[in-house]
C-alpha cells in the first residue's frame, strides 16, 4: 500500500493545502500542552511517524488514515497532563488495508522523553528535538537527525541513521538492526564505553577505539573507552554496516 510522507510544514500551510485538496483531511488533530521531561509514546501499525521541532509552546499532532478500510481503524488516545499516549486500534480477523501516517511537532528546545516512537510497518523519522529518544520499527528505517539529549534506535529489517549534535544526559545507548546498516554520529567529546559489532558487514569508527578481527567465524567488532566513559554505547548489527563517526 502506498504511503505518503508530510513534509514538516506550518499549521498555516497545512490548512491550505487541505483546502486546496492537496492533502486528504486529517482524522486526528490535537494540541498539548506538555512541561519540561513530559513523555511521548506513539505505537503505530502500518504507516509512518514523524516527529519534528519547531519553535512553538505546544505539542502538535496531525495523524491521517488511508487505505481500503481506512474508516475501521481507530485511533486511541490515552493521553494525560503529562503525557502524549497514542496508538493505532485494528478490528480483530480479516485482511486489513488500512494505514496511519502522524505528523507530531514538538518545542524543539524543550526536553522531554520520547520513551517509545515505534511502528510496526513504516519509517520512523525524528529531528530537532530536546530530550531522551527512544524509536523502532520492524519493517522500516529509523532516522534521528539533529537531537540534543541521548538516543537508542533500533530496527529489524531497514537501516537505521543518527546524528546526536549535543549529547545530555547519563542514559545509556543502544543501537541496532537485524539486516541494514547503522550508522551513528556522536559528538567528538563522547564520553562512553563504547561497543560495536557486526557479523556480516564492515565496521567502521573514526574514534580511537580498538577494532578487532574474529578469530573465528565472520564478523567484525570494535570496543574500547572514550574520555571518562561515563556511559554505556552499544551498536550491534547481524547483517549490514556499522559506523560511528565524529560530528
Amino acid at each position: 500500500m502506498a504511503r505518503h510522507r508530510l513534509i514538516p510544514a506550518s499549521f498555516g500551510l497545512v490548512c491550505l493545502l487541505l483546502a486546496t485538496g492537496s492533502l486528504p483531511a486529517q482524522d486526528y488533530e490535537r494540541s498539548f500542552q506538555l512541561p519540561e521531561g513530559g513523555f511521548i509514546r506513539v505505537h503505530n501499525i502500518s504507516g509512518n511517524v514523524r516527529v519534528s521541532g519547531y519553535s512553538g509552546a505546544a505539542v502538535q499532532v496531525l495523524a491521517f488514515r488511508e487505505g481500503r478500510d481506512r474508516d475501521r481503524v481507530e485511533i486511541e488516545d490515552r493521553s494525560s497532563a503529562d503525557r502524549v499516549d497514542l496508538a493505532v486500534r485494528y478490528p480483530e480477523g480479516g485482511n486489513i488495508s488500512a494505514g496511519v501516517n502522524f505528523d507530531i511537532r514538538v518545542p524543539g528546545s524543550l526536553p522531554l522523553n520520547f520513551e517509545s516512537i515505534h511502528s510496526v510497518s513504516g519509517n520512523v523519522d525524528i529531528d530537532g528535538v530536546t530530550g531522551q529518544v527512544k524509536a523502532d520499527c520492524v519493517s522500516g528505517n529509523v532516522t534521528v537527525t539533529d537531537v540534543a539529549g541521548t538516543v537508542s534506535a533500533s530496527a529489524v529489517s531497514g537501516n537505521v541513521q543518527v546524528h546526536i549534535s549535543r549529547l545530555t544526559g547519563m542514559r545509556d545507548m543502544k543501537f541496532s538492526s537485524v539486516s541494514g546498516n547503522v550508522t551513528v554520529r556522536a559528538p567528538a567529546s563522547l564520553n562512553a564505553y563504547v561497543e560495536m559489532s557486526t557479523i556480516s558487514g564492515s565496521l567502521k569508527t573514526d574514534f580511537p577505539i580498538e577494532v578487532l578481527e574474529r578469530r573465528y567465524g565472520p564478523g567484525k567488532s570494535a570496543r574500547g573507552r572514550l574520555g571518562s566513559g561515563e556511559i554505556n554505547l552499544q551498536i550491534r548489527v547481524v547483517s549490514g554496516r556499522v559506523s560511528l563517526i565524529k560530528n
